[in-house]
């Protein structure tokens, strides 16, 4: 009894489960729910980087262990409910631009992504990155949680395929006869009842009752893993080929793109999980960003592109996760799932599996769209931009570039720039000539 009470005594130290409202089970189940929505990542960046000609068993190892430092270094430092992994966009990034566009090696590459590393840690240590948050209105940190709901829930549909590509039209409904399709709705009906019920840990239990049903339906295949290597990419990368003039615009686009994204990213999920103080501001966001930053120096190191926050944490705190015990839980799994990897490939290389639960976080998040100002013109319309570029651009970065600039404009133009704060008006000027950058460079 005294050692169960001691242990209880160290985690509510370290996590203050009281004040935030969480309980040990809420972080586990979270925990597990996030792992299970992202653990895809492990086996789609080892087959992105391949193109690169980087060694898949290498990447996988690479993967988990940036994903795992991440995790703990969020979790012990930031107390925040926010997983962290190789980022999807800056894998492809590396692969078919910087490596197949710009000709750089793979190693010169994780030298960049260890260099943007750096800077990040830099920028957050003098706490450049908390001043952007700060700075960003309250309208606009909704806007961010509601556009990350509606991306979750539009990547939710395209792997159950509901949705599916169109050469004229971009998207359109897919043939619900389809296995995959069929599979997926009956896991979103479970869950979606199960939400109903108000039944504990629904969205974990909807993950496991649709993983059986894909089972049942033959789409939960056991697959071979090639080998395995701790030593194929660990401590490959060319730091100082990474140096080069020519090597600066492909960091710089690297330094662009993990900002926004993380500061989207944090901003959503924070405002999911009640965090945010009544002036908007993310709990320890300095730490938070630090954690981020301290991530992507590891992964490259390991031998993995650039680690950062993973907007599936929504679906964590959806379950119950509200503190950085959760981000333990995931950062276990991921270490766990070594070699456990057959295991992990059947239900994380099937879609239908984590669909139906992307699609309903994805609807509890867009309730943050209730707290936006529509009647204020200014705050509802670069709102509303964030909110559906998200989706439609696939970039967080690109729908919370866009709000600002657009919130920014909108204020001058009505005579209210007063109301902007000065660091918008730096930041919306380096969000425009950082685009301009990037268009000139590729």
């Amino acid at each position: 009894m005294g050692a169960q009470a001691g242990s209880s005594g160290v985690l509510e130290r370290l996590f203050e489960l009281t004040r935030r409202k969480a309980t040990l089970r809420g972080e586990i189940v979270g925990g597990v729910t996030t792992f299970m929505t992202m653990s895809y990542i492990i086996f789609v960046n080892a087959g992105i980087l391949a193109a690169a000609g980087m060694p898949p068993g290498g990447v996988m190892v690479a993967t988990c262990l940036g994903a795992a430092v991440g995790c703990i270094a969020m979790g012990l430092s930031a107390n925040l409910p926010v997983a962290l992994a190789p980022g999807m966009g800056m894998n492809a990034l590396v692969a078919y631009v910087i490596c197949g566009q710009m000709g750089f090696t793979w190693q010169v590459a994780l030298g960049m992504v260890f260099w943007a590393g750096v800077v990040f840690l830099a920028l957050s240590i003098f706490r450049v990155r908390e001043k952007v948050i700060t700075a960003i209105p309250q309208s606009m940190k909704f806007a961010a949680a509601s556009g990350i709901g509606l991306f979750i829930a539009f990547i939710g549909l395209q792997h159950s395929t509901l949705v599916v590509g169109n050469p004229v039209t971009l998207v359109q409904m897919g043939e619900v006869r389809d296995t995959t399709v069929l599979v997926s709705l009956a896991g979103l009906a479970l869950t979606c009842i199960l939400l109903v019920l108000k039944v504990r840990g629904a969205i974990l239990v909807g993950l496991a009752g649709t993983a059986l049903i894909a089972l049942a339906g033959g789409l939960l295949v056991w697959q071979p893993v090639e080998e395995l290597s701790f030593t194929a990419t660990l401590f490959k990368l060319d730091i100082m080929g990474a140096l080069s003039w020519g090597a600066i615009p492909a960091i710089v686009t690297l330094l662009f793109f993990d900002l926004f994204d993380t500061v989207g990213t944090l901003m959503g999920v924070s405002e999911e999980a009640g965090l945010l103080d009544k002036d908007g501001r993310i709990p320890r966001a300095g730490r938070a960003l630090m954690s981020d930053a301290a991530g992507s120096v590891a992964g490259a190191l390991f031998g993995t592109t650039t680690v950062t926050s993973y907007i599936e944490s929504a679906s964590g705190v959806a379950a119950g996760a509200r503190t950085g015990l959760s981000n333990l839980v995931v950062a276990a799994l991921f270490l766990l799932s070594l070699p456990l990897l057959p295991l992990v490939a059947a239900v994380g290389s099937s879609n239908c599996v984590t669909a139906p639960a992307l699609i309903v976080v994805g609807f509890l998040m867009s309730g943050a769209l209730r707290k936006i100002e529509w009647e204020d013109y200014t705050e509802s319309i670069p709102a509303f931009l964030t909110v559906i570029l998200m989706p439609l651009t696939f970039s967080i970065s690109a729908g919370l570039a866009v709000g600002l600039v657009s919130y920014v404009v909108l204020k001058l133009a009505s005579r209210r720039g007063k109301d902007v704060h000065p660091l918008m008006y730096a930041i919306s000027a380096a969000i425009v000539v950082g685009y301009v950058a990037i268009q000139v460079a590729s």
